[in-house]
């Protein structure tokens, strides 16, 4: 039987660029922004410095040194013996990005092999049976089943079937199998 097949975000999703983010931008700006008071704002609104946000995000080492997303790791693992999983990341708006990603990957996810990594500008073209993003303008054109991944900027957004960590993201998915197979 043919796997199903998964793609999977990155940033936001596998990794936590969150929590570097706001931490470089406090540094670099003087704000005092944390998880809490950003939550449910737009990333225009919570960053209102889009010149100092872009230098954060073409910085060298920036995605480079993101930390994992919690039980991002064994999760993927497991789904990997059920699904064909693609990792795809719109890496192509910050250039500096694309090295760093594909070394974070091979750290972090080395069962992934090089051929399941997307680095892309749209994820329009991705047809995949599941996509599981943070962001609704590249669920919207998913194919297959979108899963949205909370994160602040999305907090309000009830558009698509939502799981806020890997456990969640692991059960919605196995249940579908069993769902399938009866």
């Amino acid at each position: 039987m043919k796997k199903k097949t998964i793609a999977i975000d990155m940033d936001g999703v596998l990794a936590d660029i969150e929590i570097q983010l706001i931490k470089q931008y406090n540094n670099e700006s003087g704000a005092s922004l944390t998880k809490e008071t950003i939550q449910g704002l737009s990333e225009e609104d919570a960053f209102k410095d889009r010149t100092l946000l872009r230098e954060i995000l073409n910085a060298d080492n920036f995605f480079r040194s993101l930390p994992v997303m919690p039980d991002a790791v064994e999760s993927l693992r497991r789904l990997q013996e059920n699904f064909e999983i693609f990792i795809v990341s719109a890496a192509t708006e910050f250039p500096v990005s694309l090295a760093e990603k594909v070394a974070w990957l091979a750290e972090h996810f080395p069962f992934i092999s090089w051929e399941n990594i997307i680095l892309c500008g749209s994820k329009r073209i991705i047809n995949t049976d599941y996509m599981i993003d943070d962001h609704r303008k590249n669920l919207d054109h998913c194919m297959g089943k979108p899963i949205m991944f909370t994160a602040f900027h999305n907090v309000n957004q009830t558009h698509h079937l939502r799981v806020n960590n890997w456990k969640e993201a692991v059960e919605v998915l196995e249940k579908d199998i069993v769902t399938d197979l009866n």
